[in-house]
């Protein structure tokens, strides 16, 4: 084999860009609240040279099979879904990676998803109640699970708020007047599905307050991996995080949780490809439990 020149190599490098070889697991398309569809997510990762992304749409997994088919070799798309649950009654959510087809996780999410109409039409309601005139519109894409977003994007192209920002500050945002509580899966039983479903479950975008105990309870029930690497987080809190993680054998995870254009576009997080191993290596040991290997 010729020697490798470095003047070339380092050309090659700069052509390859910093995220190649690495991953973004926290992506949502139009199947959920995203502005992407599966197909221009699949781009951007392409022309940003990750090797690898996910697909994490809220309590649906409908945006994989279009990703899967648009992505070219070079790009792994990874079965994804970030699942609306409940821990100590508190929200939180699950993102179940690698999962298979499975009747009871699907079975789960959709009973979700019908959740989300009801909440959808009743805060609707809501807000006319408090006088605020929403025309119900069809979607020009239909998502496949429906959330405050949709609402909140509506209410601008409407002209009753100047933004989505707007929109959640004056109605929609927890405990704002015309915000309908979600149905949450509590999260021992989303974890339990994930694995039988084949996945690693990670917990997404982990409070940093009382993260170590609550972590240490939700490996006990099976959390396979949890968010380091967060837009939000702090490079001090991402560390902390990382070395809890080590200390309770836990796989990282991490992304930009994409919802379309912006400063957390595809790519604005990821993890290494050494990291994305270790979370296929936690998924062999959870199959290989299963068997009572």
């Amino acid at each position: 084999m010729p020697a490798r020149q470095p003047f070339t190599y380092l050309c090659q490098m700069l052509a390859r860009g910093p995220k190649a070889g690495r991953a973004d697991l926290h992506l949502h398309t139009t199947a959920s609240d995203g502005n992407y569809l599966p197909e221009e997510v699949v781009d951007l990762a392409h022309r940003c040279g990750l090797a690898a992304i996910a697909i994490t749409d809220h309590d649906t997994l409908a945006g994989v099979a279009a990703a899967r088919s648009a992505a070219p070799a070079s790009l792994e798309v990874i079965a994804g879904v970030e699942i609306t649950a409940e821990h100590l009654g508190r929200e939180q959510h699950l993102l179940g990676y690698f999962v298979d087809d499975s009747a009871a996780l699907d079975a789960a999410l959709a009973d979700v998803r019908e959740s989300r109409v009801t909440r959808y039409n009743a805060m609707i309601e809501r807000l006319r109640a408090l006088g605020v005139s929403v025309e119900d519109e069809p979607f020009a894409i239909v998502p496949d699970a429906l959330g405050r977003r949709h609402l909140a994007e509506m209410l601008v192209r409407q002209g009753k708020a100047g933004s989505v920002r707007e929109a959640f500050q004056r109605w929609l945002a927890d405990g704002r007047p015309a915000d309908v509580p979600k149905r949450r899966v509590p999260i021992g039983e989303a974890i339990r599905l994930v694995r039988a479903a084949g996945g690693v479950a990670s917990w997404a975008h982990p409070s940093y307050d009382g993260a170590k105990q609550h972590l240490a309870e939700l490996a006990a029930l099976g959390l396979g991996a949890v968010e380091v690497e967060y837009p939000d987080f702090r490079r001090s809190q991402a560390d902390q995080v990382r070395a809890w993680a080590k200390q309770l054998g836990l796989a990282i995870t991490g992304g930009s949780d994409c919802h379309g254009p912006g400063a957390r576009g595809v790519g604005a997080c990821t993890i290494s490809d050494a990291e994305l191993d270790e979370l296929r290596n936690h998924r062999r040991r959870g199959e290989n439990q299963s068997e009572g290997v």
